[in-house]
């Protein structure tokens, strides 16, 4: 089977781009709950204000403004059901109407003399969350115009022996810049914040979509392993037989080709089983594997698309036993594929993929000689949606459609297995000096304990089982 990882990658943003419409849809009870917490708010600032403090408002107008918002919170709650999720329009024209509702409660109020004229900023902080970019830029220029008008045209707070209360124009002004500024600051920051959260979110399903694609692979080329290894008994005896057969009916010409025939056709099923898988029976024996044989099947993909790729396997001095025997963590094996991919995607003539193991850690390091990473990204590497490896377009491969979720996926599945990741430029980490700039762009090291590689300690060890004879 054929892994084509520009299809993998496109599947991947395919599944993202089609979920992506939802992710901002949020509850109509959620927007009914929390506007049922603001008119309890308001009518017990209505109560406070009128009861104690004797202020001369008027309560026939507010209550009306009041009593609109309840009737449609009545009616969202009683004629659309509780799971009920608004799109970003429907959210819009409620936040909308929110920011309106307040706004005309403020001007009732005294304007921005108002001590809870500081919540018109909650619509638009809202908006940042919810809704997109294009939304949030027009209800924050709402609410700032809004706020503006609010200073010179309300009605006056009057005491009950008719007084204005009103601040000093220096705190006035001072109220319209804290609201403005509220408005700018607490909308930018909310929407990078939600931002970086969807994005983190859409690159972490990416890796799971990854990381199950691998293990359904892995599952399949056991499956196909263990029926070439259960089948090959039956067709080794058609084989025989058949052989037996065509010798004992040479006499009939016509019975004779059909036995060669059965013959041949049991060859070639056995040629088609031998071709799918390379393993024996899926036994526990298959999870595990030389790091070396690991290493040469995540590049196996990639062999053959016009970049060389050197192994170098390092064999300490005095070492008998070879290359340490590791678990085919599906993880370890996607991960390093991707890293592999990116190194050839920019390489421009060759990659080079070292391997060296001691006692207690187990080291690799893929090279390549492209231009290597941009000094600006280096410390952003292995973020999602990092769009570019370096300004100069002429060393990507054609086609090339980078979001950065190749490299995110690589480190955090192989973080997942333990490894420990570093990423850097022109540095030839087998000979300890600087290399040519024409010998290596970027250079990526990845380190494991050797133990957490091999499975000693961890449940993924497991016991073989008793040999069963073979039916």
């Amino acid at each position: 089977m054929q892994w084509d990882p520009s299809a993998h990658m496109a599947e991947i943003r395919e599944g993202l781009l089609g979920a992506a419409p939802h992710r901002n849809w949020i509850r109509l009870r959620t927007l009914v709950m929390l506007r049922w917490w603001a008119i309890i708010g308001q009518v017990s600032a209505l109560i406070v204000a009128q009861w104690l403090y004797n202020l001369t408002l008027e309560v026939g107008l507010l209550y009306l403004v009041i009593g609109v918002t309840v009737i449609t919170n009545i009616i969202a709650t009683f004629v659309y059901p509780e799971t009920k999720r608004l799109s970003e329009t429907e959210t819009f024209f409620l936040v909308l109407y929110d920011m309106l509702q307040l706004g005309l409660m403020l001007y009732l109020t005294g304007g921005l003399h108002n001590p809870f004229s500081i919540l018109i900023v909650g619509p638009v902080t809202v908006s940042a969350t919810a809704l997109t970019t294009r939304a949030t830029l027009f209800l924050g220029a709402l609410t700032i115009m809004i706020v503006s008008v609010l200073m010179e045209y309300h009605l006056p707070l009057r005491t009950e022996q008719g007084f204005i209360l009103r601040v000093p124009d220096v705190f006035l002004f001072g109220n319209w810049a804290a609201i403005v500024i509220s408005v700018v600051f607490l909308g930018a920051y909310s929407r990078r914040i939600i931002t970086e959260m969807h994005s983190m979110s859409d690159a972490l399903q990416a890796t799971q979509m990854a990381l199950a694609r691998e293990q359904k692979l892995t599952d399949l080329g056991g499956v196909v392993a263990a029926a070439a290894h259960e089948l090959g008994t039956p067709l080794a005896t058609i084989k025989l037989t058949s052989a037996e057969l065509a010798h004992e009916l040479a006499d009939n010409e016509e019975l004779h080709e059909d036995a060669l025939l059965i013959s041949e056709q049991a060859d070639r099923c056995r040629d088609i089983l031998r071709s799918m898988g390379r393993a024996g029976k899926d036994d526990l024996l298959v999870r595990k594997a030389p790091l070396t044989a690991v290493i040469e099947e995540a590049a196996e993909p990639h062999m053959d698309r016009g970049i060389q790729i050197h192994f170098n396997h390092g064999v300490q001095p005095g070492e008998q036993s070879g290359p340490p025997t590791i678990l085919r963590q599906p993880e370890i094996i996607h991960g390093l594929r991707n890293l592999i991919q990116n190194a050839v995607d920019f390489a421009d003539k060759m990659i080079w993929v070292e391997t060296d193991w001691t006692e207690n850690e187990i080291t690799i390091r893929i090279m390549d000689d492209g231009p290597g990473y941009p000094p600006s990204l280096i410390g952003r590497i292995g973020d999602p949606f990092v769009r570019r490896r370096s300004a100069d377009n002429e060393h990507r491969r054609p086609g090339y459609e980078g979001m950065g979720l190749g490299l995110f996926i690589a480190k955090t599945l192989l973080e997942r297995s333990g490894a420990e990741l570093s990423f850097a430029n022109g540095f030839d980490t087998a000979s300890g000096k600087e290399a040519s700039a024409d010998s290596f762009g970027a250079v990526v090291e990845l380190k494991w304990p050797r133990a957490r590689l091999e499975g000693q300690g961890t449940s993924t060890r497991m016991a073989l089982g008793e040999n069963r004879p073979f039916q």
